[in-house]
């Protein structure tokens, strides 16, 4: 028909009523039929439709068919050769990407005089095009429904055509009724459609108009098929802010509108719909006025404050919709179209609250699933622990980031400024199970590793002696004792954590600590613990169980083990250790069973490289580092043990401080440290797929042979070279001095600076000072490492200098201005170690205890009992998450060098 046929609109409107929108009479031509989405729902439209859509174009494919279930489809390579073989139809649907869609528009109108109607799918078509696509339609008298849409449908007549309106059943969905949809989102028609049928309406005409910057069938021409379509009763309308389109409509007819978006005034760049940000004066909070003058209410519906009249309501979320329509009609004595089908509500199949004590609005109920959902939700429910989808790891961490800005590493989420803050116990716990270790934890984290660092009479310790007096470096003397600790002398441990979780892991046992938990039922079935074997009373194991209780730490296994008669028994102890520590976050499915019954692997591990840090002839029968095994146990904590065997002598307040600080802070310094990817490759290499291969010790040791004098052992450098500086000045007290610590630094910087010149006119390689610049820091002006710059804080707010770090932070202020260096170089943490360790040794350095080569391994072994938290983290979470062979290199990438 004309436009001078259609009173109020200056230009063509072809569709006088929404029952003309789609019909059974209409025949449709897809474009890009083949595509990807194309082929996913134009079958279902077409067998919804009973059949009506007659031919697709694919170019160059021609003479191919898109099967439905109700029959091939034939493609052509254009519109005009289906035409030719006899196809007549009055509808386009367009699938084409942006570029083409203007083009194929063109066609369809070009070759087709019977053309009446087209829907275009595609998003984000150019505004120029779409400029084009209006005025060809116009001139044509053809209506145009898109961009970005999902098509149109029709309950009463079964028809949909273009999109995916109703899913993959639209039956389910688009039931017959008296509601007509128009909706800026196409996955929100179906939505709203559903909402209704739920509360007891149907639907008559559903519209995606689309929210491309332009819409060609928009909310007038809507709302004046609306008016004329006798089978709707009321209507619903979804809106999103951009464009007037919906300014000044006027209805005859009750109208829900729900009117979304105030959040997307804050973005600054277009997602999702393109036209849903364009434009100013036509937000939201303006949509909103505008439907509340024409329905003539005051305000918002909602379920607390139901805002309605006869014309209409406003609402803000589309779960109001039902509600708000239904109180719409009430107030024009309308009823439901049929009875309601449910409800929408919230309905979780499952849930976990963590423990919380939620508001009721938030303790939804569970309700029972739906089969077959509720067999396999049922599974999920026996399982215990967490299970991780498989990614590849080359370059990726599940348990280590560096967070860009600041540059400080997190483990597991807890920076590692926090880290240094916590005691060593809770870092070994929090590498392994993901969360720091509480009060009984450390508690049993410290029996467990202290009592297997005591290693006399282990090959270990003899393998560890031999690498020291061959004069292997402190990683290599560590490698050597770890490599003996294979699954072979760990497995009794692993077995006893696979029996307690089996036991117990689907039970009522929430809290491992628990000391009223009734075990009476567990100690009867005698015949599930024959597993772990007859026990084997050992003297570790006693000193491990009287320890236990001296620290007054009640474990659930712990105590089956003393009710079995088998609590003496070392490795099935701490087997029982491993499993209270690795309880909860299995229950709460933060770790695998993998991980808990590895962790008594870790804990050894951690153990023998501590106890391997220390020369064999500490090692007595009785005793370590002269301190009573039983003491050594049931008194003090890990940053004691390492003090000790650092240095030696017992530590101060102090000096507990400032090493707990150091360990933590040296858990990490990112994934893609050179010792963590040694520890990662390890594990790919043994195949993590398959954890029972993977040997963790042989993981340990891809840490330690990685870790060498620059990673690592620049502490060890920075050692030598502080008391080579220091030698001459009559230091005694480092926190009290009169140093002059800038012509100290000047009098260095000026040396350094003729070295480093003669070095550069010969060619020569320029030393480089030990403790200062950082590859990841540098850059800038001034460079700061965060961990530095943290500890030293964290000491002068404690009021406790240090010499040393003080000369370190002159010295590189020197440089700069001295002209040696183009920036003040970042004080590194290989800085702190040396000058911290001789801050708290300077007194037993000058009385001849402590001789200068023992300080220079004390700086390299503390930067190993560092990092062997990180690495542990680092190796679990590639068991966990990783794929066999993944830290490997492609060998296209690579390159040889000539």
């Amino acid at each position: 028909m004309s436009k001078l046929d259609n009173p109020g609109f200056p230009y063509f409107v072809g569709i006088r009523s929404l029952d003309m929108i789609a019909t059974r009479e209409d025949r449709v031509c897809v474009l890009n039929i083949l595509g990807n989405e194309s082929r996913s729902v134009t079958p279902t439209s077409h067998a919804y439709s009973g059949g009506n859509i007659v031919f697709g174009t694919a170019p160059g494919r021609g003479g191919e068919a898109l099967a439905t279930p109700i029959g091939d489809v034939p493609v052509f390579d254009n519109v005009r050769d289906g035409l030719s073989a006899g196809h007549d139809f009055n509808t386009g649907v367009v699938y084409l990407p942006p570029a083409a869609v203007r083009h194929g528009v063109y066609e369809l109108i070009r070759v087709n005089p019977q053309l009446q109607k087209i829907v275009i799918i595609t998003e984000k078509v150019p505004v120029y095009d779409a400029r084009a696509i209006r005025a060809i339609a116009q001139q044509h008298e053809v209506d145009v429904f898109g961009a970005n849409c999902l098509g149109v449908a029709d309950s009463h007549h079964h028809v949909r055509i273009g999109g995916a309106l109703g899913g993959l059943h639209p039956d389910e969905a688009l039931k017959k009724g008296s509601i007509a949809v128009l909706s800026n989102s196409g996955n929100f028609t179906t939505t709203i459609a559903s909402y209704l049928k739920m509360s007891g309406w149907g639907t008559t005409t559903l519209i995606s108009s689309g929210k491309d910057h332009y819409i060609h069938y928009a909310s007038p021409e809507w709302a004046y098929a609306f008016g004329n379509d006798s089978r709707s009763k009321a209507a619903v309308m979804y809106v999103e802010p951009g464009g007037y389109y919906e300014h000044g409509l006027r209805f005859e007819k009750p109208v829900v509108a729900c009117v979304v978006g105030k959040w997307k005034e804050r973005l600054t760049r277009p997602v999702g719909h393109a036209g849903a940000i364009s434009g100013s004066g036509n937000s939201a909070e303006d949509k909103e006025k505008w439907f509340a003058e024409t329905l003539g209410v005051s305000g918002v519906y909602t379920p607390s404050n139901p805002i309605v009249s006869a014309k209409g309501a406003v609402v803000t979320n589309i779960a109001h919709i039902p509600a708000a329509l239904t109180a719409v009609m009430a107030e024009n004595g309308i009823e439901l179209d049929f009875p309601p089908e449910g409800s929408l509500d919230l309905k979780p199949w499952f849930g976990n609250g963590q423990g919380l004590s939620l508001p009721v609005e938030l303790n939804v109920p569970v309700v029972a699933a739906l089969d077959p959902y509720r067999e396999q939700i049922d599974a999920l429910n026996r399982q215990v622990g967490a299970v991780f989808a498989r990614q590849g790891l080359k370059d990726a961490s599940g348990a280590t980031a560096m967070d860009p800005a600041t540059g400080v590493s997190a483990v597991h989420g807890v920076p590692v400024l926090d880290a240094g803050r916590m005691t060593f116990e809770s870092n070994l716990c929090l590498a392994v199970l993901g969360n720091p270790s509480d009060e009984n934890g450390d508690h049993l984290t410290h029996v467990a590793v202290a009592a297997f660092a005591h290693l006399h009479g282990d090959p270990a310790l003899q393998a560890a002696q031999a690498a020291r007096e061959a004069q292997s470096s402190p990683s290599l003397v560590l490698a050597a004792a770890v490599s003996l600790l294979g699954p072979g002398r760990i497995d009794r441990a692993r077995v006893a954590v696979d029996a307690f979780v089996d036991a117990f892991g689907r039970g009522p046992l929430d809290d491992a600590y628990d000391a009223s938990f009734a075990l009476d039922e567990a100690v009867a079935d005698v015949a599930h613990w024959k597993a772990l074997g007859p026990p084997t009373q050992t003297p570790r194991g006693t000193r491990m169980l009287e320890a236990l209780e001296a620290r007054g730490v009640h474990s659930v296994f712990v105590e089956l083990l003393k009710r079995l008669g088998m609590a003496e028994d070392e490795d099935l102890l701490l087997g029982a250790i491993a499993a209270t520590l690795a309880w909860d976050p299995l229950r709460r499915r933060r770790i695998s069973t993998v991980t808990a019954r590895n962790l008594p692997w870790f804990l050894r591990l951690y153990g023998t490289m501590l106890g391997a840090s220390i020369h064999a002839k500490e090692h007595g029968e009785a005793d370590l580092l002269g301190v009573s095994l039983d003491r050594l146990l049931s008194e003090g904590s890990l940053v004691d043990l390492a003090f000790r065997a650092l240095v030696g002598g017992e530590p101060t307040e102090s000096h507990r401080v400032a090493l707990q600080m150091l360990l933590g802070l040296l858990i990490t310094n990112g994934p893609g440290t050179i010792s963590a990817q040694g520890a990662k490759g390890a594990v790919s290499a043994d195949g993590p797929e398959t954890p029972e291969r993977v040997q963790l010790n042989k993981a340990m040791v891809g840490f330690l042979s990685h870790s060498g004098y620059s990673h690592g052992g620049n502490g060890y450098e920075g050692v030598r070279f502080l008391l080579d500086l220091f030698a001459g000045t009559g230091l005694e007290d480092p926190k009290a001095h009169d140093v002059d610590l800038r012509a100290l630094a000047t009098s260095f910087a000026v040396r350094y600076g003729k070295e480093k010149a003669a070095a550069k006119s010969v060619g020569a390689r320029v030393r480089a000072i030990p403790g200062i610049n950082h590859p990841v820091y540098r850059g800038r002006p001034i460079n700061i490492e965060p961990r530095e710059a943290f500890i030293y804080a964290f000491f002068k707010k404690r009021g406790e200098r240090n010499v040393f770090h003080e000369f370190y932070k002159t010295l590189v202020e020197v440089l700069f201005e001295e002209g040696v260096t183009r920036n003040v170089f970042a004080v590194n943490i290989d800085a702190v170690i040396s000058a911290m360790l001789l801050d708290m040794m300077w007194p037993q350095h000058l009385a001849g205890e402590l001789s200068s080569g023992k300080l220079e391994e004390a700086a390299f072994m503390l930067f190993l009992y560092g990092r062997m938290i990180g690495c542990a983290a680092e190796v679990d979470d590639h068991l966990n998450r990783g794929r066999n062979m993944d830290t490997r290199t492609p060998a296209s990438n690579c390159r040889r060098v000539s």
